[in-house]
């Protein structure tokens, strides 16, 4: 039996994803983003062996949903029981659901591979409506989880056409960016 594929997520790479995905687009409703990151991501696992950002996704109603991401977002918004003041600084949100950048995004904390991803992912979904990509972005990893639920890495790399030897590949791959290498102590 395979190991079961988990990344950490970067918060800074994240909301580097975000803001370069607001810049583009100028404004963004919270469910485009979403799935233009998830789709980005799709591209990232197949192409290159790793996610962009290490979030997991939950399958919602609508769709999958990037947990953290989401939780940065309820954050400011309000909605959160966390406080985070310097995220404030980064984008604002307008009627509970658009976002608009206030700053650039780091460009250091993406790779070209994360840029050429999340670029090919904005073109192909910015132009899709609410239920053109709630229907996209239904596909057979989101009905493999269930409702509310993580959305399995391997199942996300798979829809996207990876085969045995990918996963094989991204599984290492994920273990090898789970390892805290702790300080040296020298006697």
């Amino acid at each position: 039996m395979q190991k079961q594929i988990e990344y950490r997520i970067d918060k800074d790479k994240s909301i580097s994803v975000i803001l370069f995905i607001l810049q583009s687009l100028g404004k963004v409703d919270i469910h485009k983003l979403f799935k233009i990151i998830y789709f980005a991501d799709q591209k990232h696992l197949v192409n290159y062996g790793r996610p962009i950002t290490g979030d997991w996704y939950v399958a919602m109603k609508d769709g999958p949903v990037p947990s953290n991401i989401y939780d940065f977002i309820k954050i400011v918004r309000g909605d959160s029981i966390y406080h985070d003041e310097d995220l404030k600084t980064k984008f604002e949100i307008h009627d509970r659901m658009i976002l608009t950048p206030k700053v650039n995004p780091d460009m250091n904390e993406l790779s070209a591979s994360d840029l050429a991803c999340l670029t090919e992912s904005i073109k192909d979904n910015k132009g899709l409506t609410y239920k053109q990509l709630v229907n996209k972005s239904h596909d057979a990893a989101y009905k493999k989880a269930d409702r509310d639920n993580m959305i399995a890495f391997e199942d996300i790399a798979t829809i996207a056409g990876a085969n045995d030897e990918l996963l094989k590949y991204i599984t290492l791959n994920s273990e090898v960016s789970n390892v805290v290498l702790e300080d040296p102590v020298c006697h």
